[in-house]
């Protein structure tokens, strides 16, 4: 005796789980378009009980979810604020004073290097020859 074929049945109750999770996640991105805050893909896949993975695999739910992400800007995250003009001013006269030491330290150095340059110069000429 064949084995029964029972494709017919997986076929239908894998339809039946898409199709369940889809309106779970519809559900979910119409209940977060009612709320105030951040709307991301974890958060409706969570909410719906299926993987991130497969809200990316639908393409019109991830883009229902851009667009309640563009008119649900992020609420509580400052913003930067720019740097004022004397805090700069500031920065910037600190480091043309680290500058100016900077040059006095080089040109210091560079003068040690050419006395001992002259000095290793005057032993090798003072050698008498072999």
């Amino acid at each position: 005796m064949p084995p029964a074929d029972n494709t017919r049945f997986l076929l239908e109750a894998t339809h039946r789980r898409s199709a369940d999770a889809r309106q779970r996640a519809e559900a979910a991105i119409t209940t977060a378009a009612r709320g105030v805050g951040r709307v991301t893909v974890a958060g409706i896949a969570k909410t719906a009980g299926v993987s991130r993975s497969w809200i990316y695999t639908k393409a019109d739910l991830v883009d229902a979810i851009s667009a309640l992400q563009r008119r649900n800007p992020p609420a509580g995250r400052p913003t930067p604020s720019s740097a004022t003009i004397e805090s700069l001013q500031t920065r910037l006269t600190a480091a043309n004073e680290r500058n100016k030491q900077l040059r006095t330290q080089v040109a210091q150095l560079t003068a040690q290097l050419e006395t001992a340059y002259g000095e290793l110069r005057a032993l090798r000429n003072a050698r008498p020859p072999r």
